[in-house]
């Protein structure tokens, strides 16, 4: 092996990762990979030229260990960022120590959350007040005995971190009680200052080599939302974003502002909550906050005959619900000014009225669709209290749930933020994922994360696709505009699942398109002897342990099936897609944003909505394939695949699987895995060019 003293840091990397190495040695069952090898050097280039790349790793590269060997050899300042929550633990409680053991690193390791996911001890007392927590004789016994749980584990938890806690439900209405957001924290004018978790967290990570976040807190600290995170990133010399398709929709998200009713809501019961332990403050501000929670409910209530989600000009279209939208600006500036007198009262008064402030501030925004809405102020609006008007305005929209609302401004273009604190860093920037590339070129992605001349590299996966897969696309499918086309898909699919014995995951395009196939599936004129798994029916997680445990199950989902799902093994051995993924028309964001390049004089098909929609099938698809071992077939219903001249760009995106429209190639593909690979003389090739499906 090369001396560490003498070789460069690529070369090192390779050493680990090849047969003999550190990792063959030290890790059971590692298998080197000579794309995981080639990834790793190339991750040590950028990291050594303090540089730029863009690598698309196939399913089963590793890239994982491919990025983590480079990095913690390197010995610099690295921050890992990862998709999900559920990939950051297991990147930081599985892979990172793996790895760091294999090496004999000492380099030292931190996790670092959002403010979200860790409770807070103020909170947490606040919300012993409430009667409904307090009590299990109050209206809901379940949710109060859920409180106790938190109260108990309060009491002996290190870290603090609510994930700690196994069956508490993620949508549980507990967790805004219990956690702080940027508005209500309260600093360092917080009684539990010394014990804050998030504080005692942020303090870790500063002093680590190595520190696991998620993009969310990345994008948060980027975009100046005062996640807490500020002061480790500019230490940073490293920077790896794990599944960085994700990045730039996310980054709209956290480059633009917006205001819900839920955080409406709190302000209003955390100002009474502080009244507690300030006398007179009760009388003052009971009537304000009481008139803010019912400003907010009547804005929702006159949403109900808006569609889902708008724009804020469909949105004032409506005289109720711009009677309502001035409504709660007059709640916000009651609560605000009655607040004013109390602030330096408590430490929280003085937190409740800059929120309301805010909440004033972007409401105004929102309603004036101008980001120097701050001119419409009163006289006494103290002008410190305003903020800066953003460079760009972006599109300006809501978003309606059941219970609640969303009003929301969302920068079109993302690029430029991005390249400034990406150059302002001088670190090395390495974004991978499975799926980057379309048609094996990285213009797509990179024009979108603002990078000019980025070093890429682009490593399929090291599957053995012709063996161990088989791309279907059924012959006479209508245009997927056609009013029987779900019914025509369920037809053309239920041969697949007799000959696979069900062991599928059917992804759609739209929930309207799964639940009409739930329905054909259970009405009782088709033969469906295989349990049944309907997204929207159990929360996600218990679907897929359900589905792993059924060994012959068939699961309904949408687009939140399409990454992040890994079930390996026999459990899974089809994969069926509906439709093309294209986004749906009704976003109005992406909506704005095909205008915007069409008024640039650019092709908004060709220029986003192609790319996008690849992106996403290859996403799909991913889920087939997760070990060496797997065997499967894809089902591509679309008949555009072959009809369109587009279809090519999709088919030639996707890895090399050998493509069949005839069914009984399917049923011998699973008649005889072990002896009769795909591929055989009689299976039936559809070059990129066939003729359109009639």
């Amino acid at each position: 092996m090369l001396d560490a003293r003498d070789a460069r840091l690529a070369d090192r990397s390779r050493e680990a990762l090849v047969e003999g190495g550190l990792l063959a040695e030290r890790i059971p069952a590692f298998a080197p990979r000579v794309a995981q090898q080639s990834l790793a050097m190339a991750v040590a280039d950028a990291i050594d030229q303090r540089a730029t790349l863009l690598a698309e790793a196939g399913t089963g590269t590793g890239k994982t260990f491919a990025y983590l060997v480079p990095a913690l050899l390197s010995g610099l300042k690295t921050i890992v960022s990862t998709g999900t929550r559920a990939l950051q633990d297991q990147l930081f409680h599985r892979d990172l120590p793996r790895v760091r053991d294999a090496l004999g690193s000492g380099l030292r390791s931190a996790l670092l959350k959002g403010r979200a996911n860790y409770l807070c001890l103020y909170r947490l007392e606040q919300a012993r007040g409430e009667p409904r927590l307090a009590s299990r004789e109050q209206s809901d016994p379940a949710q109060s005995r859920q409180f106790q749980r938190i109260v108990a584990w309060a009491g002996r938890t290190r870290m603090g971190d609510m994930a700690e806690l196994d069956g508490l439900p993620e949508d549980t209405p507990l967790l805004p009680l219990v956690t702080s957001t940027v508005d209500n924290c309260l600093g360092n004018d917080c009684p539990f200052w010394s014990e804050c978790f998030l504080v005692q967290a942020r303090q870790r990570a500063q002093a680590a080599d190595v520190v696991v976040v998620n993009h969310h807190l990345l994008l948060a600290d980027l975009a100046l939302k005062q996640e807490g995170f500020g002061e480790i990133l500019p230490g940073a010399q490293v920077f790896i974003v794990d599944e960085a398709h994700q990045l730039p929709e996310l980054a709209a998200q956290f480059f633009g502002e917006g205001m819900s009713a839920r955080p409406l809501v709190e302000l209003a019961r955390d100002a009474i909550a502080e009244c507690k332990d300030v006398p007179g403050a009760l009388p003052v501000l009971q009537s304000p906050a009481q008139a803010l929670e019912a400003a907010t409910r009547a804005l929702r209530t006159a949403m109900d005959g808006l569609p889902p989600r708008g724009t804020r000009y469909r949105a004032l279209y409506e005289p109720a619900v711009e009677e309502a939208l001035h409504a709660l600006d007059d709640a916000l500036l009651h609560l605000r000014d009655a607040l004013g007198p109390l602030r330096e009262a408590s430490p929280g008064f003085d937190s409740c009225h800059a929120r309301a402030q805010a909440f004033v501030t972007k409401l105004r925004r929102w309603n004036d669709g101008s980001a120097a809405a701050e001119s419409m102020f009163d006289d006494d609006t103290p002008a410190e209290t305003a903020e800066a008007p953003p460079a760009d305005e972006g599109v300006l929209w809501y978003e309606l749930t059941p219970r609640g609302f969303r009003l929301q401004r969302t920068p079109l273009d993302v690029s430029a933020p991005l390249r400034a604190h990406r150059k302002a860093s001088r670190a090395a920037w390495i974004f991978t994922s499975a799926t980057l590339a379309v048609d094996g070129h990285f213009d797509h992605i990179a024009e979108r994360l603002g990078i000019e001349a980025p070093q890429t590299l682009l490593t399929p996966s090291p599957f053995d696709w012709p063996h161990q897969a088989l791309c279907y696309l059924p012959p006479k499918l209508p245009q997927p505009s056609a009013q029987d086309y779900t019914r025509a898909v369920v037809d053309a699919v239920l041969p697949v699942l007799e000959a696979s014995a069900g062991r599928a995951f059917l992804l759609f395009a739209s929930h309207r398109a799964l639940r009409e196939t739930a329905a054909l599936l259970r009405d009782g004129s088709r033969d469906c002897p295989w349990p049944l798994f309907v997204q929207g029916e159990a929360p996600r997680h218990v679907l897929l342990q359900r589905f792993r445990e059924s060994g012959n199950g068939v699961l309904l989902g949408a687009a939140s099936f399409r990454e992040g799902v890994d079930v390996a093994g026999d459990a899974l051995s089809v994969v069926v897609i509906d439709k093309l993924p294209f986004a749906a028309p009704d976003d109005p964001v992406f909506e704005a944003r095909l205008d915007a390049i069409r008024r640039a004089g650019g092709n908004p098909f060709r220029d986003e909505q192609l790319p996008q929609a690849v992106i996403a099938l290859k996403q799909g698809v991913g889920r087939l394939i997760r070990t060496e071992h797997d065997r499967g077939v894809l089902v591509l219903c679309d008949p555009r695949l072959l009809g369109r001249s587009y279809g090519g760009v999709f088919l030639d995106s996707l890895p090399p699987l050998p493509r069949t429209r005839e069914i009984t190639t399917v049923a011998a593909f699973f008649a005889t895995p072990a002896t009769m690979p795909p591929g055989t003389p009689s299976e039936s090739r559809i070059p990129n060019s066939e003729s359109p499906v009639q």
